[in-house]
């Protein structure tokens, strides 16, 4: 059904039997366990607003269009009920080392989420460049709000690959799934260099404060020693999932293939913002970008 005005993002989830995941790609990795949903819907339109509280920061959730369509759309709103873009008006940084990020495709689902950068106000739409609007994702995985990767700009260090005209995305591994456009405050542990048919894609690994383990894990190291596997599941995910999905050839690492660490992730933390900056002052041209 359409929706009539703001609503509840509420999750359910159903897992398949490890036979049918034997079909994946990803199921290789000997102990982390990567299922894939079978369920056809994850989202349901309750009627309600999701009324949260974010630090300073009191927003709510609203969705519009029809679920599982390319009409269907996720807004954040200000306290006073005004679209606010997840992407230009959530700040970035949120104490010493912690950061916002904004969850695009929660933990369990197989919706194909993104920032829609085109569209004023940024919502969160189906990824309608593919024929394909199913991504079973293992982690919550989404944006870190105020930064961009300059389509312009040639990264010397990753193959001289230029960036993939996007916000940078984050890889959030702890146990518990959020909603869509949820905030969550993290702290980055690693990063990997994709290279995505020939752009460069960073995916910052990090692990929300509120999560259990959260004060084990500092920094890359940490994340096999408390999350076995993760890293390499992460690595074989963004490696193969357009060669299962969409049936194109796979992805590719910089950096020798390896996750960087912390003090990396942060440096590409700082650039990207940095290069939003330049992007929201216009001192580089936004293209189709939506800057509002």
């Amino acid at each position: 059904m359409a929706a009539t005005g703001a609503v509840v993002v509420s999750m359910r989830l159903g897992i398949s039997s490890i036979s049918s995941f034997r079909k994946s790609p990803f199921c290789r990795l000997p102990r982390i366990s990567l299922r894939f949903i079978k369920t056809s819907k994850k989202i349901e339109q309750q009627g309600l607003a999701i009324r949260c509280s974010f630090n300073d920061l009191q927003y709510q959730i609203r969705e519009e269009g029809q679920v599982d369509g390319l009409d269907y759309r996720v807004f954040l709103l200000d306290h006073t009920g005004k679209k606010m873009s997840p992407w230009h008006d959530v700040p970035l940084h949120s104490g010493d080392g912690v950061f916002n990020f904004v969850v695009e495709i929660p933990k369990g689902s197989n919706l194909r989420m993104e920032v829609a950068t085109d569209e004023q106000y940024t919502p969160i739409e189906q990824d309608k460049r593919r024929k394909r609007i199913r991504c079973d994702m293992m982690w919550n995985y989404g944006l870190l709000p105020q930064t961009w990767e300059d389509p312009s700009s040639a990264n010397p260090e990753v193959e001289g690959a230029f960036g993939d005209n996007d916000p940078v995305d984050v890889v959030e591994i702890g146990t518990s799934s959020a909603k869509i456009g949820e905030i969550l405050k993290v702290k980055p542990l690693a990063t990997l260099a994709l290279i995505d048919e020939g752009e460069l894609d960073w995916k910052i690994i990090a692990i929300s404060l509120n999560d259990p383990r959260a004060s084990l894990v500092h920094d890359v190291d940490d994340i096999d020693k408390h999350f076995p596997d993760t890293l390499t599941a992460i690595s074989h995910f963004f490696r193969d999932y357009k060669t299962y999905y969409d049936g194109i050839p796979g992805n590719k690492f910089g950096l020798g293939d390896k996750p960087a660490n912390k003090d990396y992730a942060l440096k590409v933390i700082k650039e990207t913002n940095d290069s939003w900056s330049k992007l929201v002052r216009r001192s580089i041209p936004a293209g189709v970008l939506s800057l509002e």
